[in-house]
């Protein structure tokens, strides 16, 4: 399993022109990204709420993703015992495919205003599985791991021009 990152994207309006699942699909194509969930909820103005959920994974491979998590998570908790009892229950919890539920769905529709989308996607980072391995490999350990976004750099500017 590759990283995972979870995307929160907000939209005005409800014009979409189509662009966004092609464009998933050349990063699925090319083994960049893998989309493990998706779950986008729409409001129209009147409030009328429209639910779309995608994933690139199988019933199978959903469930050996909740396997791993819980396993993970199961073995933080309760050791190699928990790790098997995480793994059950990961399984279990996505059984119907998704990481996402129609809780979270209403959750999110609840606090978008009208005329509004919100979008959750999970997407695995499938090109980071061999250049992490290699590093294994070669002996290395991940010290950090963080995201550099234009907006920082800015601040980061603004910063020396305060001094």
């Amino acid at each position: 399993m590759g990283p995972v990152q979870m995307l929160v994207i907000g939209f005005e309006g409800n014009n979409f022109t189509g662009e966004i699942i092609p464009e998933l699909q050349k990063l699925k194509e090319h083994d960049i990204v893998r989309l493990v969930d998706l779950l986008f909820v729409m409001k129209d103005d009147e409030g009328e709420i429209a639910i779309l959920q995608a994933s690139d994974l199988d019933q199978e491979e959903a469930m050996e993703f909740g396997a791993t998590i819980g396993a993970l998570i199961g073995l933080g908790e309760n050791g190699e015992e928990g790790a098997e009892a995480g793994a059950a229950a990961g399984a279990e919890a996505l059984e119907d495919g998704h990481v996402f539920d129609e809780e979270q769905a209403w959750y999110i529709a609840d606090t978008i205003p009208n005329g509004t989308s919100a979008a959750i996607a999970l997407l695995e980072h499938v090109w980071a599985i061999p250049f992490r391995d290699t590093i294994q490999r070669a002996g290395g350990v991940l010290l950090a791991d963080a995201w550099i976004h234009p907006t920082d750099l800015v601040a980061v500017g603004l910063e020396a021009a305060a001094e």
